[in-house]
C-alpha cells in the first residue's frame, strides 16, 4: 500500500462544459533529472516538500529526464464527470497518469499510459497529441500524478489542457482542418513548381518542388499526424529528427543554387557547407536514434539559419534584387523558429497562435520565396528577349503558349482550390454536410425564420444499434450504412433543407416546414430507411432510426434547438427505438449520451 498524500494546494473546479480554457497548472511541479523515478519515488518526493511551482511561462526548457506534476480536479457537478487531459505540445516521447479519488481513500491507480513508441491503436483518446481520460466521481475530488518524460534531453510542458469530450473533438476537427490547408498549400506550391520545372526545364523548380513537398513530411511528423495516419504501428522520435534533417538539407540546397552562393560568394559558400554537413549529421543521429546528439544538431542548426538571411543580404547589395525577397522570406521562418525557440524556453506563454507560428511562418516562407521564383524567371526573360531580338517572332509565339499553360495551371488550381473547399464542407464519408457547416448553414436559415416569421422544424437522426452492426459485420460494412442512410435521406429532401452528419452514427435535418409537414417528413424518411438492404456476408442487413423532433418556439441559437430534438430522440430511444418522437416542454431537459 502506497501512504497517501496530503491534498492538492487548490483544486481545480471543473464542470460538464470544459472547453480547454481551464488548464491543470504549475503549482506542484518536480524534476526527476535521473529520469528513472516511478509512482513511489515521486510520492516520497511530494512528502519531502520536492514539488515546486514551476518559475516559467508554461515551458521546463531544454532539460535532461523525467517531470512529474500534481494536482487535483473538483467535480463541481452531482453526477459523475468524464473528461480529456491533452498535453499541448508535440515533443513529448511519453506520458504516465495516476488517478485516486480523494474521498474513497485507497492507492493511485494507472488511468494513462502514453508513449510515442507505442502503436496508435493503443491510445484510449485518439488524438494526434497525447490525451488521457478521467472519471471524477460526483461532487468529489480527484488527485493526480502525471510524469511527463522526453528520453535523455528535452523540453516538457507540465500544464495541461483540461475538455469534455465533444469540446476536444470539435477543437480537433478545427485544428485538422487548418493543417490539411496547410498541407494542401504545401502540395499546390509543389506540384506547381513541378509543373514549372517540366515547362521551363529550370533546376531550380525542381529543387523548390521537392524543398516544398519536404515541408509536408516535416509538418505532419511534428504535430503528430503521421503517427496518427501513416505509421500507426512502430513509430519513434526520431523520425521527427529525421524530417527535420532533411528538410533542412533541401532548404540549404535550394539557397545555394538560388543565391549562387558558389560563384558570387565563396566564403560564405564555406558557412552554407557547413550547414549542410550539420544537417547530413543530423540524418545520421537520426538513423542512429542518438537523441542528445539529435538535440544539438537541431540547436546549432537553429541558430545558423538567421545567417541565411544575411547571406541573401550581400546578394541582394551586390546587385542580385531577387535575393532581397528571398531575404524576406527567410526572415518569415526565421521569427517563427524564434518563436517556438521562446516557447519552448519558456518565455513565451504556449497558446493556439505560437503554437501553430512555425508551421505558418514556414507557409508563407514558400509563398515568398515562390514570389521570388517568379521574379528571377522574369529577369532571366527580359534578358533573353534583350539577346534574342532576331527572334522575336518565335519568342511571341513560345511565350504565348507559356501563357495558355499558366491559364491552364490557374484554371486547374481554382479547380483543386474549389475541391478542397467543398470537401472541407463536406463529411468525408457521407457527402453531406459536416458538423462544422451544418450549424453554419442552421444559423443562416434560423435567422432568416425568425426574421420574417417563418415556421422552421430541425431532425435529429440516429441509427438504432449502429454499434452492434460494427462489431457484427465490421466497419466497412458500417461505413456502407451510413452511405446508404445518407443516400436516402438527401433524396427525400428538399435543396433548401439543411442535411448534415453532427457525429457519429447521428444526423441532423433543419427544414422549413411546420409541425405536420415536418411530422409527415419524418415518417417518410423512417420508411425509407427501414427500406435499406445492403448486402453483406452474413446476408441482408437492414436497419431502423429513430428520430427526434423539434419546433422552433422562440430559440436564439440552433444550439437551442438541437438539445431539443436530442432530448426527443432520447425518448425514442426510450420508448423502443424506430419511432418518431417529438419534443415536449414537459419534460425536463437533460444532457444525455445516446448509444446507437
Amino acid at each position: 500500500m502506497l501512504p497517501l498524500l496530503c491534498f492538492a494546494r487548490t483544486p481545480i473546479e471543473v464542470g460538464a462544459h470544459e472547453d480547454g480554457r481551464r488548464l491543470t497548472g504549475l503549482a506542484e511541479i518536480w524534476h526527476d533529472a535521473e529520469g528513472g523515478s516511478d509512482l513511489p519515488a515521486a510520492l516520497r518526493a511530494y512528502r519531502r516538500g520536492e514539488f515546486r511551482a514551476l518559475q516559467s511561462a508554461g515551458s521546463t526548457g531544454l532539460q535532461p529526464g523525467a517531470f512529474w506534476s500534481h494536482f487535483a480536479l473538483a467535480n463541481s457537478t452531482d453526477t459523475a464527470l468524464t473528461l480529456h487531459i491533452e498535453y499541448i505540445d508535440h515533443q513529448l516521447i511519453g506520458l504516465e497518469a495516476f488517478a485516486r479519488d480523494l474521498a474513497g481513500g485507497g492507492d493511485y491507480q494507472q488511468i494513462g499510459l502514453l508513449s510515442l513508441a507505442d502503436p496508435f491503436s493503443r491510445r484510449a483518446v485518439p488524438h494526434n497529441r497525447f490525451v488521457f481520460e478521467v472519471t471524477l466521481p460526483p461532487g468529489g475530488t480527484t488527485e493526480l500524478m502525471v510524469r511527463f518524460s522526453s528520453d535523455e534531453l528535452g523540453v516538457v510542458f507540465p500544464s495541461m489542457r483540461i475538455w469534455d469530450p465533444k469540446s476536444l473533438q470539435a477543437s480537433s476537427k478545427f485544428e485538422t482542418a487548418v493543417v490539411a490547408f496547410l498541407l494542401g498549400g504545401y502540395f499546390l506550391m509543389s506540384i506547381f513548381a513541378l509543373i514549372g520545372g517540366v515547362t521551363t526545364r529550370g533546376r531550380i523548380f525542381y529543387v523548390y518542388s521537392i524543398y516544398s513537398a519536404s515541408k509536408i513530411t516535416i509538418w505532419c511528423t511534428i504535430l503528430g499526424y503521421t503517427h496518427q495516419y501513416f505509421v500507426t504501428d512502430h513509430f519513434h522520435w526520431s523520425y521527427m529528427s529525421f524530417t527535420c534533417a532533411v528538410t533542412i538539407l533541401c532548404g540549404l540546397i535550394f539557397a545555394r543554387m538560388f543565391l549562387q552562393t558558389k560563384t558570387h560568394t565563396p566564403r560564405l559558400d564555406h558557412l552554407l557547407k557547413f550547414m549542410m554537413a550539420n544537417a547530413g549529421f543530423l540524418l545520421v543521429c537520426a538513423l542512429l536514434k542518438l537523441t542528445a546528439l539529435s538535440v544539438i544538431s537541431i540547436t546549432i542548426a537553429l541558430l545558423l539559419y538567421p545567417l541565411i538571411a544575411l547571406v541573401a543580404f550581400v546578394r541582394w547589395r551586390q546587385g542580385y534584387n531577387e535575393a532581397a525577397v528571398f531575404a524576406l522570406a527567410w526572415s518569415l521562418l526565421v521569427m517563427g523558429l524564434v518563436v517556438q525557440a521562446l516557447r519552448d524556453l519558456g518565455y513565451v506563454e504556449h497558446n493556439f497562435i505560437n503554437y501553430y507560428w512555425p508551421p505558418v511562418a514556414s507557409f508563407f516562407e514558400m509563398l515568398t520565396i515562390m514570389a521570388a521564383i517568379g521574379l528571377l524567371v522574369q529577369r532571366l526573360r527580359l534578358l533573353k528577349e534583350q539577346a534574342e531580338k532576331k527572334y522575336m517572332q518565335q519568342l511571341e509565339v513560345t511565350k504565348g503558349e507559356l501563357e495558355d499553360q499558366v491559364r491552364l495551371r490557374t484554371r486547374e488550381l481554382e479547380a483543386a482550390k474549389a475541391r478542397a473547399e467543398r470537401e472541407a464542407r463536406t463529411d468525408p464519408l457521407t457527402g453531406i454536410y459536416n458538423r462544422r457547416s451544418f450549424f453554419a448553414e442552421s444559423e443562416h436559415l434560423l435567422k432568416l425564420a425568425q426574421r420574417k416569421a417563418l415556421p422552421l422544424s430541425l431532425l435529429m437522426l440516429d441509427i438504432d444499434h449502429f454499434k452492434s452492426i460494427n462489431d457484427i459485420h465490421g466497419h466497412g460494412t458500417g461505413d456502407l450504412a451510413l452511405r446508404a442512410f445518407s443516400e436516402a435521406i438527401a433524396a427525400h429532401i428538399r435543396d433548401t433543407d439543411v442535411f448534415g452528419r453532427i457525429g457519429g452514427e447521428e444526423f441532423a435535418i433543419l427544414l422549413s416546414e411546420a409541425r405536420r409537414d415536418a411530422q409527415g417528413t419524418a415518417q417518410r424518411l423512417q420508411g425509407e430507411i427501414g427500406g435499406i438492404v445492403i448486402e453483406t456476408a452474413d446476408g441482408p442487413l437492414q436497419f431502423t432510426a429513430s428520430i427526434g423532433i423539434a419546433h422552433l418556439q422562440g430559440e436564439s441559437t440552433i444550439d437551442d434547438l438541437l438539445h431539443k430534438a436530442d432530448c426527443a430522440l432520447y425518448q425514442a430511444k426510450r420508448q423502443g427505438r424506430n419511432r418518431v418522437v417529438e419534443y415536449s416542454d414537459a419534460w425536463q431537459a437533460a444532457e444525455v449520451e445516446i448509444s446507437g
